[in-house]
């Protein structure tokens, strides 16, 4: 069996939907946590563009960008989290590339640095929303594809997670508008893979990020009541 070490940020999105294929296959791997701002050496002659989330595979190869990390462990490590037909497999990485557009989306609020820019994030986020609210129909829930955890599931999971904490520091109130997408997100934050750090802990450094962001929606953190998952 070969030696894994996942190397992250705390609160990285990133590196957590590839700690979750980890350990929705149930793959022995070291996580090794270190501070964004402060770099170690061996992690630098590691990492190929210097950022997370990098898998170090048996200390020889350094794999890099969380959806080529899922790829190969899916590829090398059942359980198998993709579809076995090639249609709705392709389907399914369809939405994977989506993820990056459908993040910056619903979390730009966290970035914004008026009250105005918050307000125009704020207006994007139904538009992803109902594009992942059509997609889910076929499936039934409560995963992406019906009750098998796919890739797909995997890849959202950190980002809706981050919705609601946002949700919580300042009312965005929009998921509720879109009842499978509620449903997905929920089922996904239920679900004990989601979680590098128990789930109120991990919403406290979440939040605790936010506020060392300093951007406008920063002024809430400290008011907002953090609710375990």
């Amino acid at each position: 069996m070969a030696k894994y070490l996942l190397v992250s940020f705390k609160t990285c999105p990133w590196v957590q939907r590839a700690a979750i294929v980890l350990r929705e296959k149930a793959i022995d791997f070291e996580f090794r946590h270190i501070d964004p701002d402060n770099r170690p050496d061996w992690f630098l002659a590691i990492s190929p563009h210097k950022k997370v989330p990098v898998l170090r595979v048996d200390d020889r190869v350094s794999l890099f960008e969380s959806n080529a990390i899922a790829e190969y462990l899916e590829e090398t490590i059942a359980p198998r989290l993709h579809p076995e037909d090639p249609l709705a497999r392709a389907v399914n990485r369809a939405w994977t590339d989506y993820v990056p557009t459908f993040a910056d989306a619903v979390t730009a609020t966290a970035y914004a640095d008026t009250e105005a820019d918050y307000h125009k994030a704020a207006e994007r986020i139904p538009v992803p929303f109902a594009r992942l609210e059509k997609a889910l129909e076929p499936g039934g829930g409560p995963y992406f594809n019906g009750a098998g955890y796919s890739l797909v599931d995997a890849a959202y999971a950190p980002f809706l997670q981050r919705y609601v904490f946002l949700d919580r520091v300042k009312k965005l109130g929009h998921i509720e508008k879109f009842p499978r997408l509620a449903a997905w997100s929920e089922a996904l934050i239920k679900r004990p893979s989601t979680h590098s750090f128990p789930p109120a802990e991990f919403e406290e450094l979440y939040r605790a990020n936010l506020k060392r962001r300093n951007k406008w929606v920063s002024q809430f953190v400290e008011a907002a009541k953090v609710v375990a998952a």
